[in-house]
């Protein structure tokens, strides 16, 4: 009986460990770009998610002009922003992970709704294989760019 269960128990923990991606699991550098309407939305812990549908867009100009508020971790905003491309893999939906629920309260990041348009800088898979999912470093909307590795400085 004790076998059994503890072979059951495993099993969901080794499942669950793979549902969820560590900021190891991503390539970051290489900071890919996606703008699009959200078809989904999971606002959760460990993280909220949704699932966009691309346009595949190439990031605006303008992209490492914004004002970018000071975070508690040390990323090189301009950088990873200055560097930001559109995906060359031709996915039309994309799952796309963001930070905790408490962090983006913390950023005061409204709950994203079916429906919006968003746009996104965050990295995927190395060589983009894998799943379409990228995980997100800045969300980008209402004329700002929020970082969301870490908590507000």
């Amino acid at each position: 009986m004790f076998r059994t269960t503890f072979s059951l128990l495993s099993a969901f923990i080794v499942t669950t460990a793979f549902a969820h991606h560590g900021w190891s699991s991503f390539d970051e550098t290489k900071p890919i770009y996606l703008e699009g309407v959200v078809k989904s939305v999971k606002w959760q812990n460990p993280h909220a998610e949704v699932v966009l549908e691309v346009n595949r867009a190439d990031p605006p100009a303008a992209l490492t002009r914004f004002a970018i508020p000071k975070q508690s971790a040390n990323v090189d905003a301009v950088a990873v922003l200055g560097a930001a491309r559109a995906p060359t893999r031709k996915d039309k939906t994309w799952e796309i992970e963001f930070a905790p629920i408490t962090r983006m309260d913390a950023w005061k990041v409204a709950p994203i709704k079916v429906g919006e348009k968003i746009a996104v800088v965050g990295y995927t898979f190395k060589d983009e294989k894998g799943e379409a999912t990228l995980r997100v470093e800045f969300l980008i909307g209402n004329g700002k760019v929020t970082p969301l590795r870490s908590s507000p400085a």
